[in-house]
Formats: C-alpha cells, structure tokens, sequence
C-alpha cells in the first residue's frame, strides 16, 4: 500500500533519500553528522532517519562550503538555530551577515596576493629587499607548519622596527 502524500510529507527520511534529495554522497552525510553539522535518529532496524529540515541544513552547508567557510565555524553557525525546524529567510540573513565580514577580508587579502603577484612575474628577484615572498630569517617558521605569506614590507622595514 502506498503512503498518501500528506503522510509522506513528514515521514522521516533515510540516508539514501536524503544523499539523492540534497545532492551530496551517503559518506558525506555520515561525515556532516560525525562533525555535528546534522544529526539523525535510529528507526528499530538501526537505520538511520534524518527529519525534513536536515535537507535545509545540508543545502546551508553545500553553500558555505562553496564559500570557503570552515566546517567549524558552519557548525557553530547551525548550532546557533533552534532545532526541529528549517532554517528560516531570517536565520539565513544572520547567518550569511555572520560570514559576510569574513569574505570580505578574505577577498580583499586575495587580490592583494594577486596585485603582489603580478609584480613578481618575471622580476628575477633583482630586488630581494622588496619581495613579499622572501623570508628572511625564516620568520615564517614561528607561525607553524604549512603555507604562509609575509605580510608587511621589506626585510629593510622589520629590521627597523
């Protein structure tokens, strides 16, 4: 017998419905919810079921990861709405003006790199004091492992101060 549409409308959903429903793989559900991002209850077979509004809350985090935003910090954005519901046109609001400031500086720091590099191609490094990417010292080094890039001016500049 098949459900009627009203019933349908606020069953629960498997894992599968709602990988299919929200575009994303099964494996990336289970890593959202082992990351706390969404959550899920256990039917009596031990299966999984996520309620409707969890579509809502992956399309959240399929955007601000489109973005850039770090899961942790998604994580406290969703941890701040109630629980139960979709996220509503107001919780979207405060949460994209949470990440708006954030983007911004982030854009701003990419096109500077850009203009920086722009003036690095095909310099030879002729000026060693003026170059952004040189790393006297290994200053770099005290901000831990991985990429980083030297903000500020010459060696001349840091020596001074």
């Amino acid at each position: 017998m098949k459900e009627s549409s009203s019933c349908s409308l606020h069953r629960d959903l498997s894992v599968g419905e709602l990988a299919k429903r929200a575009g994303v793989a099964v494996s990336a559900l289970h890593f959202y919810e082992t990351r706390g991002l969404i959550s899920s209850t256990r039917n009596a077979g031990n299966q999984r079921r996520y309620s409707r509004d969890t579509l809502r809350r992956v399309a959240v985090i399929k955007v601000a990861q489109r973005v850039g935003i770090p899961l942790g910090e998604i994580a406290d954005a969703l941890g701040s709405l109630p629980t139960g519901h979709n996220p509503s046109a107001a919780d979207w609001a405060r949460l994209s003006a949470r990440w708006r400031e954030d983007l911004n500086e982030r854009i701003e720091k990419l096109l500077l790199l850009r203009d920086q590099l722009d003036g690095c191609i095909g310099c030879g490094c002729l000026s060693m004091e003026a170059c952004p990417l040189r790393n006297p010292g290994d200053k770099l080094a005290e901000e831990g492992p991985g990429a980083h890039w030297r903000e500020g001016g010459s060696e001349a500049e840091e020596l001074k101060s």
